[in-house]
Protein backbone atom coordinates (compact mmCIF):
# COMPACT_ATOMS: atom_id res chain seq x y z
CA UNK A 1 0.00 0.00 0.00
CA UNK A 2 1.43 3.38 -1.05
CA UNK A 3 1.85 6.11 1.60
CA UNK A 4 -0.81 8.81 1.73
CA UNK A 5 1.47 11.62 2.88
CA UNK A 6 5.15 12.59 2.75
CA UNK A 7 6.21 15.48 4.96
CA UNK A 8 3.60 18.23 4.47
CA UNK A 9 2.45 16.88 1.11
CA UNK A 10 -0.55 14.66 0.48
CA UNK A 11 0.04 12.12 -2.31
CA UNK A 12 -2.53 11.90 -5.09
CA UNK A 13 -1.92 9.11 -7.63
CA UNK A 14 -3.63 9.69 -10.99
CA UNK A 15 -4.20 7.22 -13.78
CA UNK A 16 -2.63 8.13 -17.13
CA UNK A 17 -4.59 6.39 -19.91
CA UNK A 18 -2.72 4.85 -22.88
CA UNK A 19 -1.90 7.07 -25.83
CA UNK A 20 -0.72 6.20 -29.36
CA UNK A 21 2.89 7.02 -28.50
CA UNK A 22 2.75 4.92 -25.28
CA UNK A 23 -0.08 2.33 -25.45
CA UNK A 24 0.08 1.37 -21.78
CA UNK A 25 -1.81 2.66 -18.76
CA UNK A 26 0.38 4.07 -16.01
CA UNK A 27 0.13 5.93 -12.71
CA UNK A 28 1.55 9.34 -11.94
CA UNK A 29 1.76 10.84 -8.43
CA UNK A 30 0.93 14.45 -7.61
CA UNK A 31 2.06 16.13 -4.37
CA UNK A 32 -0.24 18.76 -2.92
CA UNK A 33 -0.49 20.82 0.25
CA UNK A 34 -2.12 24.09 1.39
CA UNK A 35 -0.39 27.02 -0.22
CA UNK A 36 1.88 28.89 2.22
CA UNK A 37 4.25 31.25 0.35
CA UNK A 38 6.93 33.34 2.03
CA UNK A 39 4.99 36.49 1.16
CA UNK A 40 1.34 35.91 2.17
CA UNK A 41 -1.52 36.85 -0.15
CA UNK A 42 -5.27 37.17 0.54
CA UNK A 43 -6.03 33.95 -1.39
CA UNK A 44 -3.58 31.62 0.39
CA UNK A 45 -6.28 30.08 2.60
CA UNK A 46 -8.21 28.80 -0.43
CA UNK A 47 -5.22 27.71 -2.53
CA UNK A 48 -3.38 24.43 -3.00
CA UNK A 49 0.25 24.05 -4.03
CA UNK A 50 0.83 21.18 -6.48
CA UNK A 51 4.19 19.61 -7.38
CA UNK A 52 5.22 17.00 -9.97
CA UNK A 53 2.65 17.95 -12.57
CA UNK A 54 2.43 15.95 -15.81
CA UNK A 55 4.19 17.68 -18.70
CA UNK A 56 0.90 18.14 -20.57
CA UNK A 57 -0.85 19.95 -17.69
CA UNK A 58 -3.28 22.70 -18.60
CA UNK A 59 -5.92 24.65 -16.74
CA UNK A 60 -8.59 22.47 -18.35
CA UNK A 61 -6.91 19.22 -17.28
CA UNK A 62 -6.55 20.42 -13.67
CA UNK A 63 -10.16 21.62 -13.66
CA UNK A 64 -11.26 18.19 -14.83
CA UNK A 65 -9.13 16.51 -12.14
CA UNK A 66 -10.56 18.58 -9.27
CA UNK A 67 -14.08 18.16 -10.64
CA UNK A 68 -13.66 14.39 -10.44
CA UNK A 69 -12.44 14.75 -6.84
CA UNK A 70 -14.88 17.22 -5.25
CA UNK A 71 -17.45 17.98 -7.93
CA UNK A 72 -18.07 20.89 -10.25
CA UNK A 73 -17.92 24.52 -9.13
CA UNK A 74 -15.02 24.19 -6.68
CA UNK A 75 -12.14 24.96 -9.06
CA UNK A 76 -11.66 28.67 -9.83
CA UNK A 77 -8.26 29.17 -11.45
CA UNK A 78 -4.62 28.07 -11.47
CA UNK A 79 -1.19 29.52 -12.23
CA UNK A 80 1.73 27.42 -13.39
CA UNK A 81 5.38 27.77 -12.48
CA UNK A 82 7.21 30.46 -14.52
CA UNK A 83 4.01 31.19 -16.41
CA UNK A 84 3.92 34.66 -17.88
CA UNK A 85 0.69 36.47 -17.07
CA UNK A 86 -0.80 38.22 -20.08
CA UNK A 87 -3.66 40.68 -20.13
CA UNK A 88 -6.32 39.95 -22.76
CA UNK A 89 -6.59 42.47 -25.54
CA UNK A 90 -10.00 44.21 -25.60
CA UNK A 91 -12.19 43.85 -28.67
CA UNK A 92 -12.38 47.03 -30.80
CA UNK A 93 -15.55 49.05 -30.30
CA UNK A 94 -15.91 50.09 -33.96
CA UNK A 95 -16.05 46.54 -35.31
CA UNK A 96 -12.58 46.69 -36.85
CA UNK A 97 -10.53 43.52 -36.96
CA UNK A 98 -7.46 45.34 -35.69
CA UNK A 99 -6.79 44.91 -31.99
CA UNK A 100 -5.36 47.60 -29.77
CA UNK A 101 -2.99 47.13 -26.91
CA UNK A 102 -4.61 46.42 -23.53
CA UNK A 103 -2.75 49.21 -21.76
CA UNK A 104 -0.54 51.92 -23.24
CA UNK A 105 1.67 51.90 -20.13
CA UNK A 106 2.59 48.21 -20.41
CA UNK A 107 4.79 46.46 -22.88
CA UNK A 108 2.10 43.99 -23.93
CA UNK A 109 3.16 41.94 -26.94
CA UNK A 110 0.99 41.08 -29.93
CA UNK A 111 1.41 37.38 -30.55
CA UNK A 112 1.86 35.88 -33.99
CA UNK A 113 0.07 32.62 -34.84
CA UNK A 114 1.17 29.70 -32.67
CA UNK A 115 3.17 26.88 -34.17
CA UNK A 116 2.38 24.38 -31.38
CA UNK A 117 -1.10 23.35 -30.35
CA UNK A 118 -0.11 23.57 -26.67
CA UNK A 119 2.86 24.19 -24.36
CA UNK A 120 4.51 21.39 -22.43
CA UNK A 121 5.66 21.79 -18.82
CA UNK A 122 9.00 20.86 -17.40
CA UNK A 123 9.08 17.49 -15.70
CA UNK A 124 8.22 17.91 -12.00
CA UNK A 125 6.93 21.48 -12.40
CA UNK A 126 4.51 23.06 -9.93
CA UNK A 127 1.32 25.12 -9.91
CA UNK A 128 -0.98 26.94 -7.50
CA UNK A 129 -4.66 26.00 -7.74
CA UNK A 130 -7.22 28.53 -6.51
CA UNK A 131 -10.47 27.10 -5.18
CA UNK A 132 -13.69 28.89 -4.34
CA UNK A 133 -13.28 28.82 -0.53
CA UNK A 134 -11.33 27.35 2.38
CA UNK A 135 -13.77 24.46 2.80
CA UNK A 136 -12.97 23.30 -0.72
CA UNK A 137 -9.28 22.98 0.21
CA UNK A 138 -10.19 20.83 3.23
CA UNK A 139 -12.56 18.77 1.08
CA UNK A 140 -9.86 18.02 -1.50
CA UNK A 141 -7.37 16.85 1.14
CA UNK A 142 -10.08 14.77 2.86
CA UNK A 143 -11.02 13.14 -0.46
CA UNK A 144 -7.38 12.23 -1.15
CA UNK A 145 -7.14 10.52 2.25
CA UNK A 146 -10.33 8.56 1.53
CA UNK A 147 -8.95 7.36 -1.80
CA UNK A 148 -5.90 5.93 -0.04
CA UNK A 149 -8.11 4.09 2.44
CA UNK A 150 -10.05 2.46 -0.41
CA UNK A 151 -6.83 1.14 -1.91
CA UNK A 152 -5.58 0.88 -5.49
CA UNK A 153 -7.78 1.14 -8.53
CA UNK A 154 -9.88 4.15 -7.62
CA UNK A 155 -7.50 6.90 -8.66
CA UNK A 156 -8.88 9.74 -10.80
CA UNK A 157 -8.15 9.57 -14.53
CA UNK A 158 -6.00 12.29 -16.07
CA UNK A 159 -7.64 13.94 -19.08
CA UNK A 160 -5.14 15.39 -21.51
CA UNK A 161 -5.97 17.74 -24.34
CA UNK A 162 -4.05 18.24 -27.55
CA UNK A 163 -2.06 15.91 -29.74
CA UNK A 164 0.75 13.62 -28.61
CA UNK A 165 3.62 11.71 -30.17
CA UNK A 166 4.15 11.92 -33.93
CA UNK A 167 0.74 13.53 -34.37
CA UNK A 168 1.95 16.51 -32.32
CA UNK A 169 4.91 17.08 -34.66
CA UNK A 170 2.79 16.69 -37.80
CA UNK A 171 0.45 19.35 -36.45
CA UNK A 172 3.45 21.54 -35.60
CA UNK A 173 4.62 21.27 -39.20
CA UNK A 174 1.16 22.29 -40.43
CA UNK A 175 0.92 25.25 -38.02
CA UNK A 176 4.39 26.46 -39.05
CA UNK A 177 2.91 27.47 -42.41
CA UNK A 178 -0.23 29.48 -41.52
CA UNK A 179 -2.72 30.86 -43.98
CA UNK A 180 -1.30 34.06 -45.57
CA UNK A 181 -4.45 36.03 -44.71
CA UNK A 182 -4.23 35.09 -41.02
CA UNK A 183 -0.51 35.85 -40.94
CA UNK A 184 -1.03 39.22 -42.66
CA UNK A 185 -3.77 40.15 -40.18
CA UNK A 186 -1.46 39.40 -37.24
CA UNK A 187 1.38 41.35 -38.81
CA UNK A 188 -0.90 44.34 -39.43
CA UNK A 189 -2.05 44.24 -35.80
CA UNK A 190 1.53 44.11 -34.54
CA UNK A 191 2.67 46.96 -36.78
CA UNK A 192 -0.31 49.13 -35.79
CA UNK A 193 0.58 48.74 -32.11
CA UNK A 194 4.26 49.35 -32.87
CA UNK A 195 3.50 52.53 -34.85
CA UNK A 196 1.28 53.83 -32.04
CA UNK A 197 4.14 53.37 -29.55
CA UNK A 198 6.61 55.08 -31.89
CA UNK A 199 4.31 58.07 -32.44
CA UNK A 200 3.79 58.43 -28.70
CA UNK A 201 7.56 58.29 -28.11
CA UNK A 202 8.23 60.91 -30.80
CA UNK A 203 5.63 63.25 -29.32
CA UNK A 204 7.30 62.99 -25.92
CA UNK A 205 10.70 63.68 -27.48
CA UNK A 206 9.45 66.75 -29.34
CA UNK A 207 7.89 68.04 -26.14
CA UNK A 208 11.15 67.46 -24.25
CA UNK A 209 13.20 69.32 -26.91
CA UNK A 210 11.04 72.43 -26.93
CA UNK A 211 9.78 72.88 -23.35
CA UNK A 212 12.27 73.69 -20.54
CA UNK A 213 11.69 71.98 -17.22
CA UNK A 214 11.06 73.77 -13.91
CA UNK A 215 14.80 74.35 -13.45
CA UNK A 216 15.12 76.00 -16.84
CA UNK A 217 16.90 73.09 -18.55
CA UNK A 218 15.92 71.67 -21.92
CA UNK A 219 16.22 67.90 -22.28
CA UNK A 220 18.72 66.90 -24.96
CA UNK A 221 17.32 64.12 -27.12
CA UNK A 222 19.00 62.04 -29.78
CA UNK A 223 18.27 63.29 -33.26
CA UNK A 224 18.43 67.06 -32.62
CA UNK A 225 15.62 69.52 -33.09
CA UNK A 226 12.74 68.70 -35.37
CA UNK A 227 13.12 72.04 -37.15
CA UNK A 228 14.73 75.48 -36.84
CA UNK A 229 13.14 77.72 -34.23
CA UNK A 230 12.08 81.25 -35.09
CA UNK A 231 14.21 84.13 -33.80
CA UNK A 232 11.40 85.67 -31.74
CA UNK A 233 10.64 82.28 -30.19
CA UNK A 234 14.28 81.80 -29.22
CA UNK A 235 14.45 85.31 -27.75
CA UNK A 236 11.25 84.78 -25.79
CA UNK A 237 12.48 81.46 -24.37
CA UNK A 238 15.83 83.06 -23.46
CA UNK A 239 14.10 85.93 -21.65
CA UNK A 240 11.86 83.50 -19.77
CA UNK A 241 14.84 81.41 -18.69
CA UNK A 242 16.79 84.49 -17.56
CA UNK A 243 13.83 85.77 -15.58
CA UNK A 244 13.32 82.35 -14.00
CA UNK A 245 17.01 82.11 -13.15
CA UNK A 246 16.98 85.62 -11.63
CA UNK A 247 13.99 84.75 -9.42
CA UNK A 248 15.60 81.47 -8.45
CA UNK A 249 18.82 83.20 -7.39
CA UNK A 250 16.81 85.67 -5.36
CA UNK A 251 14.85 82.91 -3.63
CA UNK A 252 17.61 80.40 -3.10
CA UNK A 253 20.63 82.63 -2.66
CA UNK A 254 23.96 80.79 -2.60
CA UNK A 255 22.64 77.27 -2.92
CA UNK A 256 25.56 75.42 -4.45
CA UNK A 257 28.78 74.79 -2.53
CA UNK A 258 31.01 76.52 -5.05
CA UNK A 259 28.78 79.63 -4.81
CA UNK A 260 29.15 79.68 -1.02
CA UNK A 261 32.90 79.24 -1.40
CA UNK A 262 33.14 82.09 -3.90
CA UNK A 263 30.99 84.27 -1.67
CA UNK A 264 33.27 83.65 1.32
CA UNK A 265 36.31 84.55 -0.79
CA UNK A 266 34.67 87.81 -1.84
CA UNK A 267 33.82 88.71 1.77
CA UNK A 268 37.34 87.88 2.96
CA UNK A 269 38.87 89.91 0.12
CA UNK A 270 36.68 92.88 0.98
CA UNK A 271 37.68 92.65 4.67
CA UNK A 272 41.40 92.51 3.76
CA UNK A 273 41.02 95.50 1.44
CA UNK A 274 39.30 97.56 4.12
CA UNK A 275 41.91 96.53 6.70
CA UNK A 276 44.71 97.69 4.42
CA UNK A 277 42.95 101.01 3.83
CA UNK A 278 42.46 101.53 7.58
CA UNK A 279 46.11 100.60 8.26
CA UNK A 280 47.37 103.09 5.66
CA UNK A 281 45.07 105.76 7.07
CA UNK A 282 46.39 105.18 10.64
CA UNK A 283 50.02 105.30 9.46
CA UNK A 284 49.33 108.56 7.65
CA UNK A 285 47.79 110.03 10.79
CA UNK A 286 50.85 108.97 12.82
CA UNK A 287 53.20 110.61 10.36
CA UNK A 288 51.17 113.79 10.44
CA UNK A 289 51.21 113.75 14.25
CA UNK A 290 54.99 113.32 14.32
CA UNK A 291 55.49 116.44 12.15
CA UNK A 292 53.15 118.58 14.25
CA UNK A 293 55.05 121.28 16.31
CA UNK A 294 52.98 123.54 18.55
CA UNK A 295 53.96 127.21 18.65
CA UNK A 296 55.89 128.34 21.78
Amino acid sequence: MSPSQISDYALLPITIPPIPSYPHQTTHTLYLRPHAPKIPTPNDARSLFLVNLPIDSTTASLRSLFTSLVGAGKFEDCSFEHERVRKPLPAPANGSKKRKRADDDTEEEIELPRTWDRDLRRSGSSAVVLLVDEKSVELVLKTVRKLHKKGRGGWPVWESEGSTGSQRYRLHHTLSFPDPKILQANIDTFMSAFNDREESRKREERKGRQVPDEDGFVTVMRGGRTGPARAEEVERKRAEMEERERKKRGEMGDFYRFQMRERRKEVQGEMVRRFEEDRRRVEGMRRERGRFRPES
